[in-house]
């Protein structure tokens, strides 16, 4: 199923920054769906010496629904403070996204989950950037 929202539909920067979480929240549950279901790998992490643990769809919905909430609550705060502060969060969120990668490279139990989380936390991103740094500019294009 793909969702394709027009021009008009987005006109409202909250209207974009509501789809860039909901593209977010959705790009998590289909990674997590096709990696977990389709290609039966096992999404396992373990911190340090504790027991492992497997990611379930609540913990894939949740986090990155928080970790989206957390942009956008970013993106607001910058907006009100900030001169440049589409370039600056831009930079902050691929940023975030970099770093949030170092779970999946230290903290997974197999190689296929390392892979797999790798892809879901780019996903995430890609479908949450662009969409937050547009409603931004839309916004500081109609306060001219």
């Amino acid at each position: 199923m793909t969702i394709v929202a027009n021009h008009e539909q987005l006109s409202s920067p909250v209207k974009m920054r509501i789809f860039a979480v909901h593209n977010a929240v959705v790009a998590a549950v289909v990674a997590w769906v096709v990696e977990v279901h389709v290609l039966g790998i096992h999404l396992g992490i373990r911190f340090g010496t504790g027991a492992a643990t497997t990611l379930g769809l609540a913990q894939i919905i949740g986090v990155s629904l928080a970790v989206s909430l957390l942009g956008w609550a970013l993106l607001s705060i910058a907006e009100r403070r900030l001169p440049r502060a589409t370039i600056l969060w831009t930079v902050v969120a691929v940023g975030v996204v970099v770093a949030s990668l170092a779970l999946p490279l230290t903290a997974t139990t197999s190689t296929t989950a390392m892979i797999g989380l790798i892809i879901m936390h780019i996903l995430i991103g890609a479908g949450f950037i662009p969409f937050m740094y547009r409603s931004s500019l839309s916004r500081s294009v109609r306060t001219l």
